[in-house]
This record gives structure tokens, sequence and C-alpha cells, in this order.
């Protein structure tokens, strides 16, 4: 079996439009939790949310792609542009056959979606521009990736809501790991901050008004975001032999269904998924240095994943360190487990632990040690990534500092 490492990153994010700026922010703890803008923001009781301001789409752009790119496709591009400059890789020849695009969103083209139900339900209109489906599709922005690198190997969207991202850098892992392909553009996106989009998720009544503050006992929801992480997974003697620059090894995951409720996390569901991906890695948890939390910001899954942590973690729990960013760019749905490898990557290669901003009051049932509101030094050999989405599916990946 092949080993797979990750040889590029690109975001974008309410923390930065590059990988630099986001790390940087992470560092400092930086909030980019700013209130909504929008049209009919002052209709929703929740308006604040990881929004990345200052995008210019114009100066991103041309109006023939404007016309075909919703606003997460821009996200996903640009993220790709940076990761796959970064990792040098030129996908011509047989490269281009054995390299292909898996990403995670959830939500598809929701601007897109939104502005044509108004289009047509609120102006009355009786047109929308021929290009509207493939525009919202949720395989638009993997599909627009392989065309503009060709990327000719196996493409496809992967959607599980909260954990579409970790589901699709698993199975690009898997198609690396397996032999069947060299590389693999892999990743996710989200962008849910329009009307239509905030409105359906108030309706859950688990967002915040304020804040996103995980494993504090004030918590009171989530709070959403938008943007893209993007990585090249490439076969490990592939990068080592053209001498590419490695950030960090994928060692292993695993992936669980709760069956058991389509809102409620399961506690037994995430220990079995975080158990497995410890396993499939070859490794044990006195050895696992950081874990990025899924960390929402509700009192749910807070307590649920503390409690799923410490199941598997038993004594050694206490002594690893678990911190959410949502606190800081909000929560991407399908897009987030991507974003949050960044955090991960920064703590196997640069050795800081992003931390857990918004953190105000000690709850008893998520007492582990959640790095609260500062970054924090540390030197970890192997991190996790969480991802645990409504539905019961649930997606952890391991992570080895190279």
């Amino acid at each position: 079996m092949r080993r797979v490492v990750i040889t590029g990153a690109g975001t974008v994010n309410a923390l930065g439009q590059n990988v630099p700026d986001t790390l940087e922010a992470m560092r400092e703890g930086r909030c980019g939790i700013t209130d909504l803008e929008f049209p009919d923001v002052e209709r929703l009781s929740i308006r604040i949310g990881g929004q990345i301001k200052n995008f210019d789409e114009n100066e991103r752009f041309n109006r023939q792609q404007l016309a075909l790119y919703d606003r997460f496709t821009q996200f996903t591009l640009i993220a790709a542009r940076e990761a796959i400059a970064q990792s040098g890789l030129e996908f011509t020849d047989e490269l281009s056959a054995r390299a292909g695009v898996v990403l995670g969103n959830s939500g598809g083209g929701m601007t897109t979606l939104d502005e044509n139900y108004r289009s047509v339900y609120e102006e009355g209109k009786n047109r929308v521009h021929p290009f509207v489906v493939p525009k919202l599709m949720n395989n638009a922005a993997a599909s627009h990736v392989s065309m503009e690198f060709n990327l000719r190997g196996p493409s496809f969207t992967v959607s599980s809501a909260c954990a579409s991202s970790n589901h699709a850098m698993s199975q690009a892992f898997q198609m690396i790991h397996g032999g069947f392909c060299r590389a693999m553009i892999t990743g996710g996106s989200e962008s849910m901050l329009c009307f239509g989009g905030v409105k359906a998720w108030e309706g859950l009544r688990v967002m915040s008004k304020d804040a996103c503050r995980p494993f504090s006992a004030n918590r009171n929801g989530m709070v959403q975001g938008e943007g893209a992480g993007v990585f090249v997974f490439e076969e490990y003697e592939h990068a080592r032999k053209r001498g590419a620059t490695i950030l960090a090894e994928v060692v292993g995951f695993a992936m669980t269904s709760d069956a058991s409720d389509i809102v409620m996390p399961s506690k037994m569901g995430a220990a079995r998924t975080i158990a497995g991906a410890l396993n499939d890695a070859k490794i044990t948890p006195d050895q696992v240095g950081y874990i990025n939390a899924h960390g929402t910001g509700t009192a749910a899954n807070d307590k649920t994943e503390c409690a799923a942590v410490s199941d598997v973690f038993g004594h050694h729990a206490d002594k690893v360190m678990i911190s959410s960013t949502k606190a800081m760019h909000g929560h991407l749905i399908g897009g987030t487990g991507a974003v949050e490898l960044l955090a991960c990557i920064m703590a196997l290669r640069d050795g800081v632990i992003a931390p857990t901003i918004g953190y105000e009051e000690f709850d008893p049932e998520c007492a582990l040690d959640v790095v609260p509101n500062e970054a924090r030094e540390a030197r970890i050999d192997y991190a996790l990534s969480n991802a645990f989405a409504f539905g019961g599916l649930n997606s952890v990946l391991a992570l080895k500092r190279f």
C-alpha cells in the first residue's frame, strides 16, 4: 500500500484568503465572525457569520466564468490554484490520467438558488439564466477544477453534511493508498451565507446570535461560515522523487454511521470513528498530541464529543490537546473539515496548536485540555481531525508529522 502525503494547501475563509494569512490568524486567535452583509439580512434573527469580506469576484474571474461559477465554486478554484501552485505539479500525460478531484460540499450553489428563487417568486420573472443548473449543482466545483487543471482521473463530489470534506479527503486518500491514483485534489467548500441559507438554519434553533463558544459552559449555538480548503494529496514516492515539499502525511481514517437519529450526535458513533482512525493509522492514543474537534459550540455536540474522546483515550484524555477553530472562522458545513485540516498541518509542521477562542466558563462535561483562547507551542507527532454530521455520518482523519 502506498504512503500518502500532502504537498499543497490552499484556502479562502473568513480568516484569510490564502493559507499564510489563515494560519497567522489562527496563531493569533483572531475572530473572523462579523455582522452579515447581504439583502434582507434585517429580516433574520441570526445576523452574524464567518462571511468572507473584501472579496471582489470581478477581480478574480471574467464575465463568462461568473455566468458558470457560484460563490462556492469561486472559493474552490482560488483555493485549488494556491494548493496546486505550492505542490509544483503539472498535470500532463500519464499523471493527468492518474489524478482526479474529490471534494466535499453540502448545499451546492445556495447563492444561485437564492437569487433565482427571489427572481421568480418575489420579482415575478418567468425566465432564469440557462446556466442556473450547472451553476448550482453540487459537483460544479469539482468539475471546474478538473477542467482547469486537466485532471482526467476520478472526479466527483461527496455530500454528507458537515462530514463532507472529511469523507472526500478519506476517499482521495484511499485512491492513492491503494495505487489507483498518483495524486488527488481534495478538500471541500461551502457558501450558504445568503438569506435563504441562513433562514433555513434558523429553523433548527441551533444557531447563536452573538458568538461561537465551543466547550464553554455558556455556549449557546453554532455560527455559520463560508469558504474552501483544498489540498494536493500525493503518493509519497512520486513526491519524493521530484523533491516536493511535504506538509504532512495522511496515515489513516475511519468512517461510521450512528444509524440512530437525524440530528442528535451519538457518543458511541463518534467514539467508534475515533478508535477506527487510530486503528487504521496503527497508532495508540498516547501517540496523539492534538485533536481538531468538530466542536460546533452547541450543547449537544461538545459534551458528546468530549465524552467520546474520553472513552477512547482513557487516562490519556487529559493529556491530549483538543481545540475547535470554528469559533474563529465559523462552521463551514460541507467545507469545514477541509479548512480545519489546516490547523492540524500547522500543529504538525509548525508546532503551533490553534486555540479555542471565546472560551469563558469551565464545563465539567467538557473537562479536557481545550487550549482556551491562546495558541500554544508544542511538538507533536500525530493529529486527528474530527467531523460528525447531521444524519449520524462520521469521519475522522489521522495525520503524521513528516
